[in-house]
Parts: structure tokens; sequence; C-alpha cells
């Protein structure tokens, strides 16, 4: 079964149960995907899916920080309940050492000097890691093993 279908699955079970929270994230989801299909003209891969629910993710976890800095407990508590959902359909997180083992392999792949080579290291590395970590942090420990 796809993600896709996982995704409808869970539409239907939140439905079901009464958790407003995961059909309201869900349906936000689905929205999501039916406009990135709508853009592109075809149908999503699975691949595609996963890049946007790292960036809902992403943007939920973006949301938490400015609730937690305002004092907004009321939000924070709904963006984390929404956050824990859409990490249902993400595959598991990297440790910082198998993103380091990654980095590390792009570096020799590419025949990484230095940091002048961090855009050639990035462009390799961040398929592999894709939905698993955050870019932002590759970004940051490719620069600290380059230099």
């Amino acid at each position: 079964m796809g993600l896709k279908a996982d995704i409808q699955d869970g539409i239907k079970t939140a439905m079901k149960s009464g958790d407003r929270v995961a059909l309201s994230t869900l349906r936000l989801l689905s929205s999501a995907l039916h406009n990135e299909e709508i853009n592109k003209h075809r149908e999503l891969s699975d691949e595609e899916i996963l890049k946007t629910v790292a960036s809902l993710t992403k943007q939920r976890q973006e949301s938490i920080e400015f609730f937690r800095k305002g004092g907004r407990n009321d939000l924070l508590q709904q963006e984390e309940a929404e956050l824990a959902v859409l990490r249902r359909f993400l595959p598991a997180a990297m440790n910082e050492d198998e993103v380091r083992a990654a980095i590390r392999n792009s570096i020799d792949e590419v025949g990484a000097k230095g940091i002048q080579d961090l855009g050639r290291v990035m462009k390799q590395v961040m398929p592999k890691v894709a939905g698993r970590t955050d870019g932002k942090r590759v970004s940051e420990l490719a620069k600290e093993m380059l230099s």
C-alpha cells in the first residue's frame, strides 16, 4: 500500500474515532498533496509525498519554536499534536552518527577538499537523508566536516 493510501486510511480512522486533531491535520496534508499534484499535473511519488510531509513537519517545528518564545501554550499544544500526527508518515529519523557517516561518504564520492565544495557535497547527501533529518543540521555538520 502506498503512502497516499495510508494517509487516506488515517483520515478514515480519525473520522471513526472522533480524533479531531488527527482528522484536521490529515485533511490539511491531503489538501497539500492534492495541490502539489495539480501543480505538477501528475500523481506524486512516495518520495514527493514524503517531501511534502517533511515540509509540513518543518513548519510545525518552526511554529512550536515561535509559540514557545511567545508563551502561547494553547497554540503550542495544538502544533505539537499536529506534529505527532505528521511524524507517523515520516521514516525513522537519523541520529547524528548516521548523518555524519552519510556526509563522510558524500565527501569521499565527490572528492571534496574544503568548504568550497559544500554545494557539491550537499547535492550528493540530501537525497540520501531526505525526510529523515533536517537539511539545516546536515549543512551545519557538512560545513564543520569540510573546515
